[in-house]
């Protein structure tokens, strides 16, 4: 938060909602394509993998499905973004105003109350972004059991697949690997937001405001938020798509739950280098995607700040 005018709950809301649903289509376009390649290095099969390594991936991709198929399963990110990012900021600035109370409204937090907020948000964000990720995960995955056994993929679209898994399995089934969202979410929500804000402040102008930020200082310090995002966090992430990309009935999954899965990898799946497969693509994708999104998200809060 930066210094503001003063403005009531439905005005805030809205400029966040707005915010965030325009940060949740920057950050699709310009991640999905590392998030597809980062998924199918994490979930493939340790005995005869179908891809050698991150380069081996995209060729394969390219060569498969064409330049489709890096956007794979993106119909549920990019409309489930939108309505994500749209909660995750609203709940992030909302959770902000709480904590700096009546006598601090307009004004900067301390930097750890940032960190704090960023945990709830992740913990709130993971209901959201978890039936997202599911459906999201599944598509992008299917053409490895494909290749693996030679059969079609199951589902033809995201949104087949969310209603497929949802009718036949339930609510449930839509939260497949709910645990792990939230291992992951709310250390890495805490991260992304804690350095987000401890990166505006440093590149700050003398006697300015975070407000007065450069283009490139807002880059950067959205790249700084997402990088460390991933880079303090990535096995959880692993553990996350392993047990969303498990199978929908529970009578056939071969994860029990997070510690059971997180003992299963390490010991079966090549120790803590498994816990990092798909690391590069990653890392490579929250640098731009992120540094869009939150360059997006303030500029859009800048201008709606005006309008509303």
């Amino acid at each position: 938060m930066g210094t503001q005018t003063s403005e009531n709950f439905v005005q805030r809301t809205l400029k966040n909602t707005i915010a965030g649903t325009a940060g949740g289509i920057a950050v699709c376009l310009v991640g999905h394509p590392f998030d597809t390649l980062k998924v199918r290095l994490q979930t493939q099969p340790v005995v005869n993998p179908v891809y050698k390594g991150l380069t081996d991936c995209f060729l394969k991709t390219l060569k498969w499905e064409g330049v489709g198929g890096l956007y794979k399963g993106v119909g549920s990110p990019i409309v489930g973004q939108m309505f994500f990012r749209a909660t995750l900021f609203t709940s992030y600035f909302q959770i902000s105003t709480l904590v700096a109370g009546s006598e601090r409204v307009g004004h900067r937090l301390q930097m750890h109350e940032y960190f704090i907020c960023g945990a709830f948000t992740g913990s709130i964000a993971a209901l959201i972004e978890a039936p997202i990720d599911l459906f999201k995960s599944k598509m992008q995955v299917q053409i490895i059991n494909a290749k693996a056994h030679g059969t079609k993929p199951k589902y033809s679209n995201v949104f087949q697949c969310g209603y497929d898994i949802t009718r036949q399995y339930g609510i449930r089934g839509a939260y497949q690997g709910l645990a792990g969202v939230w291992l992951r979410n709310i250390p890495a929500n805490c991260f992304f937001f804690g350095f987000y804000e401890v990166s505006r402040t440093l590149l700050t102008p003398e006697g300015g405001t975070v407000l007065d930020l450069s283009a490139s200082a807002l880059l950067t310090s959205g790249a700084v938020g997402g990088f460390l995002y991933w880079f303090l966090t990535y096995p959880t992430d692993v553990i996350k798509s392993s047990l969303q990309a498990d199978e929908s009935d529970r009578s056939k999954r071969r994860f029990k739950g997070v510690v059971h899965c997180t003992k299963t990898l390490y010991t079966t799946e090549g120790g803590v280098g498994r816990f990092f497969r798909g690391f590069l693509p990653c890392l490579m994708r929250s640098l731009p995607a992120n540094a869009a999104m939150f360059f997006v998200v303030e500029k859009t809060r800048q201008f709606l700040a005006h309008k509303l």
